[in-house]
């Protein structure tokens, strides 16, 4: 048994492409789709995220209104453009790339931030209505997860869904999800705490990984035929690349592709899930603004 390979390049490429569409119908009628992306310092990992959230505003012809601000940005200074950018009606999404400088209150600048401007949603506003299903701005790699498993037409009603890991943002979203009417899973959350991890993911139909670590879910502890999707991103050493690392997921991808039935890979799987939900959640914020 060989499992189908869940093409996530393809699949968010196609959100993309149906985002363009819709933001070309919005500047006929006058609306330019616009998202504005802040950056703090020179985090490696936050700058090559940025690069990719502007090549896709190009790509599917949004305005890019990208600051990008020295580590040495106070806290009040962060805030006052957060302000100015929730006051401008030309402006539909922001979105602060996290990790910020240790001096800056992350908490204190998701809260700034107007529930109906969070395209990230991470707000306690858009957290909430994704709890109890009302509209608002659904979290981009959980929201992600789902739209793979739909492209990929795998059954999820009824079925017995596992999440390994509890982040605020894709642990405890993304079993919210799954847990929804239209989604109809049966979730269990596992942990640094839980026992017996292994005897919980053997009874999973599908699993989603999300501990940031290689090799938290190997072979023996998925049934035949499960369903796997990786959300890691982690560098690890290899001398034969040219940038001396390379990333892999969360999972040992090479052993349980011979045992499950889907499994996404890593790179080229959830991850550009994460941008291309960014550009439907900004067509979304500028289509309420129509």
């Amino acid at each position: 048994m060989s499992a189908v390979i869940i093409d996530g390049k393809q699949v968010a490429a196609d959100v993309r492409a149906d985002v363009a569409k819709k933001v070309s119908q919005l500047k006929e009628k006058g609306i330019a789709p616009c998202l504005a992306v802040i950056l703090v310092g020179e985090n490696p990992a936050s700058v090559s995220y940025v690069t990719g959230k502007q090549k896709a505003l190009a790509e599917v012809g949004m305005v890019d209104r990208s600051v990008h601000l020295p580590e040495s940005t106070s806290e009040a200074e962060l805030l006052k453009l957060i302000e100015d950018l929730n006051a401008d009606p030309s402006v539909h999404g922001i979105l602060v790339q996290l990790p910020l400088p240790k001096h800056i209150n992350e908490d204190k600048v998701i809260m700034a931030i107007k529930p109906e401007k969070d395209v990230d949603g991470f707000h306690p506003v858009n957290v909430g209505n994704m709890l109890i299903g009302r509209p608002g701005f659904l979290p981009c790699t959980p929201h992600g997860v789902i739209v793979l498993l739909r492209q990929a037409r795998i059954e999820t009603s009824g079925k017995h869904a596992v999440v390994i890991g509890r982040s605020n943002i894709v642990g405890k979203p993304v079993a919210a999800l799954l847990a929804r009417k239209d989604v109809n899973c049966t979730v269990t959350m596992c942990h640094t705490g839980t026992k017996n991890m292994a005897e919980i993911t053997r009874q999973a139909d599908i699993i989603v990984v999300a501990s940031g670590r290689p090799h938290t879910l190997t072979a023996d502890m998925v049934k035949d035929g499960a369903v796997v999707i990786d959300v890691g991103v982690n560098r690890i050493p290899d001398s034969s690349k040219k940038s001396g690392f390379r990333l892999v997921g969360d999972c040992d991808f090479d052993d349980l592709k011979e045992k499950t039935s889907f499994i996404t890979p890593v790179p080229g799987g959830v991850g550009p899930m994460t941008i291309a939900m960014l550009m439907q959640n900004t067509l979304e914020s500028a289509e309420r603004a129509l």
